[in-house]
């Protein structure tokens, strides 16, 4: 099953975007023994209309073109589903199991989805009740899907 997160935002250059480069080459090495991968990262820009509802609108579009094909989609919102790692994992697989192609994980811009995102979502994913900045939410959402590799393929990565 391939992996995609569609973020708006840009991570910069630096120890973030390489913390994220780190994991996703983990999960694609990872991944392979458990049809997990590739990971692709696509970056939109973050709208800038006056109102908040068009620039959630706007960016809700976007982010959807950016999913393409994707027949599961999963946004990001601090107020959706929390899992255990091992709980993501066997979840993340049943979707696999289940012969959906591409899943894609959408985080939202500062001021959060538009209609048309969470519409088409089949799950709001929450990393937790605190806020996270949008570049950190990539980089732990990484780890988690490598995490989740690691849990289905018995690597001892994941002690729990």
């Amino acid at each position: 099953m391939r992996l995609t997160i569609a973020a708006v935002g840009r991570l910069k250059d630096g120890p973030e975007r390489e913390l994220f480069l780190k994991y996703a080459k983990r999960i694609d090495d990872a991944g392979r023994a458990v049809a997990f991968g590739p990971l692709v990262l696509s970056e939109i820009v973050e709208a800038r209309q006056a109102a908040a509802g068009q620039r959630k609108a706007d960016e809700a579009e976007r982010l959807l073109v950016a999913a393409g094909a994707a027949d599961f989609i999963i946004v990001l919102d601090e107020s959706g589903k929390v899992f255990s790692s091992t709980a993501f994992a066997n979840f993340l697989a049943a979707r696999r199991d289940e012969g959906r192609r591409t899943t894609a994980f959408l985080i939202g811009g500062p001021d959060g989805h538009g209609d048309a995102v969470r519409a088409k979502a089949q799950l709001t994913l929450s990393l937790g009740p605190m806020t996270l900045p949008h570049g950190l939410a990539r980089i732990v959402l990484a780890e988690q899907l490598y995490r989740a590799a690691t849990i289905l393929a018995g690597h001892p990565y994941h002690r729990s």
